[in-house]
């Protein structure tokens, strides 16, 4: 609560955990969040070649008032989140030796009572395979490029969510720049949390899968393999292959001993 600031003062904190969120009441002064995420062994640089990425996820509430988001880079700020931002998540990478914090500046108003400044964050070693989210700061080259057999094969094995399953319907949000698609889930090999459940009458489990709508999604026919991963609630497109198209490569990997883990075939 900023009513327990001083006037003008800069809290300092330390932002710690995978995810979690903060809720600033009555916002007055600043906040100073410092990005330390404990990341595990295999985010450190790989022996011999380049330092891994660290990766952070902002997502204001949809009330974000009474300040101002920065990111803190190296003692550079640049503007993440205006005040009254749109319920959009922002994306932002850096090296491990990088220094970086958000800086939470207060606006001024006469009234303060009615603003909190509420968002939601992750903290991420490499985003595991390729960042599918429709990131402003967060480079995002590729991630409408289809996935090659190798990524394909790592998909099965990492991600928080395998379904076999067709494409239902494909409606776009201009203003979140996301495109939604509705999946019928033939079989789910694999969901972390319960993003696909059984519609009110008889029939497969349906859910809603998301990507950038720059990537242009269309609706077609077919049975697909549908991976990605969970952001902020919500499932997130990597790999989608058509089922025909993973059977032939991985059973190809079988035959060389090149596939990371075993995938239960029909």
């Amino acid at each position: 609560s900023g009513l327990s600031q001083e006037v003008g003062s800069v809290e300092q904190l330390s932002l710690h955990c995978a995810e979690g969120s903060l809720e600033w009441l009555y916002p007055t002064g600043a906040l100073r969040l410092r990005l330390a995420p404990r990341l595990p062994p295999t985010t450190a640089a790989v022996k011999g070649g380049s330092p891994r990425h660290v990766t952070a996820c902002i997502k204001p509430s949809g009330t974000f008032r009474g300040a101002q988001l920065y990111l803190e880079r190296e003692g550079v700020l640049e503007l993440l989140l205006p005040e009254a931002p749109r319920p959009r998540a922002r994306c932002f990478s850096w090296l491990p030796q990088e220094k970086v914090a958000l800086f939470l500046q207060a606006t001024p108003h006469a009234d303060i009572s009615r603003r909190i400044a509420a968002f939601r964050y992750e903290l991420r070693g490499d985003w595991l395979a390729r960042p599918a989210l429709p990131a402003a700061s967060l480079s995002t080259e590729g991630a409408c490029r289809p996935c090659n057999d190798t990524e394909i094969l790592m998909a099965i094995c990492t991600s928080d969510f395998v379904i076999r399953g067709s494409i239902r319907s494909v409606s776009n949000d201009a203003e979140l720049q996301e495109s939604i698609i509705g999946v019928s889930a033939a079989r789910i090999h694999r969901q972390k949390f319960p993003l696909f459940q059984a519609a009110r009458w008889p029939g497969r489990p349906v859910g809603s899968i998301r990507t950038p709508l720059r990537c242009g999604v269309k609706p077609g026919p077919g049975t697909f393999l549908f991976t990605g991963w969970l952001h902020f609630g919500e499932a997130w497109l990597s790999c989608a292959p058509r089922y025909r198209d993973f059977q032939r490569i991985y059973e190809g990997a079988q035959r060389t001993r090149q596939n990371p883990c075993e995938f239960p075939m029909d």
